[in-house]
């Protein structure tokens, strides 16, 4: 085990990439989140290592989260702070599995964040959203067919532009993915959805490997296209266009879809548990999250039984 910190850090970084099997955003993120610890403890603990940090010392860092400010002169909100926090306190396992003698991590106790609302929307919304679409263009079939792609699967959208024409398995309906922690999962393609993703590669005349590519810039044949494929900032911005131009009241995002593909699941039947597989929950505790606005049996008792409905 190294003995600088930025070597430590590094030496961590390399254990969530190998043996944790970690995603490069995860890996990315936590980088970021362990380099400003790192610079904090050279500005603020120049004397110490990180063998010295108390509690006292945590405390301090978070008073320097909690006045952190972004390029646009925002703090950090409180749910970004916890991020920073839950890194440290990952890392600081990591050293005492490794015999070096820190802060015990569990001293660090997280606040409680304010719960956030949970936003998805309604099938007429999502039947308008998509219906927005012009598809007389090219483009606007991909567009069409990654909407319908994003609320058939509840794909993230780091999932969805990582997928590749040869992956999607359109007489199936069905393909595997590859999600959070490198954990493989079915979805399964609805018949619109099938058809749509079908109506646009129909129409493509290239032979690029990414199954969504773009259609601006440079035009680059390398590694079959790679440089073609779509980017995550891209897809983000298409599904607010579409938002604004449908006038839905909802500031949906690609996660809002997600959102929408469980609720819809859990609506109008489905198991948790089947849920949780599709959507590629590693805890169900985190796919319990819907449960509050999709439990059937509740929303029979208030129909049957509140004086209201009379």
């Amino acid at each position: 085990m190294y003995t600088t910190l930025p070597a430590q850090i590094n030496d961590f970084l390399n254990y969530l990439s190998v043996e944790r099997n970690c995603s490069k955003l995860t890996i990315r993120d936590y980088r970021h989140y362990l380099e400003t610890f790192a610079s904090w403890m050279q500005t603020s603990l120049p004397r110490k290592k990180i063998t010295d940090v108390t509690l006292s010392d945590i405390r301090k860092y978070r008073v320097f989260l909690a006045d952190k400010t972004d390029e646009k002169g925002q703090t950090l909100a409180r749910v970004t702070q916890n991020y920073y926090v839950i890194a440290l306190r990952s890392f600081l396992k990591f050293l005492t599995k490794n015999d070096v003698d820190v802060l015990e991590p569990s001293k660090i106790d997280l606040p409680k964040t304010e719960s956030r609302s949970l936003k998805f929307l309604e099938r007429e919304q999502v039947d308008r959203l998509v219906m927005s679409v012009d598809t007389s263009e090219e483009e606007g079939v991909r567009d069409r067919a990654m909407l319908e792609l994003l609320f058939s699967t509840g794909l993230r959208v780091s999932e969805l532009v990582s997928l590749n024409r040869d992956q999607i398995n359109l007489e199936r309906g069905e393909f595997g993915v590859i999600g959070k922690g490198r954990k493989m999962r079915v979805v399964f393609l609805s018949d619109r959805a099938t058809s749509w993703i079908q109506n646009y590669l129909d129409m493509r005349t290239d032979s690029y490997r990414p199954l969504f590519i773009r259609y601006s810039g440079a035009v680059s044949d390398e590694n079959n296209g790679e440089k073609m494929r779509l980017t995550s900032r891209s897809v983000e911005r298409m599904v607010k266009k579409y938002v604004v131009r449908a006038r839905i009241p909802v500031d949906a995002t690609v996660h809002t879809l997600r959102h929408s593909f469980a609720t819809d699941l859990l609506t109008n039947g489905a198991d948790l548990r089947s849920v949780q597989e599709m959507l590629g929950h590693k805890n169900i505790a985190t796919t319990q999250i819907y449960t509050h606005i999709t439990n059937k049996q509740l929303r029979d008792v208030h129909k049957a039984f509140h004086s209201g409905n009379k």
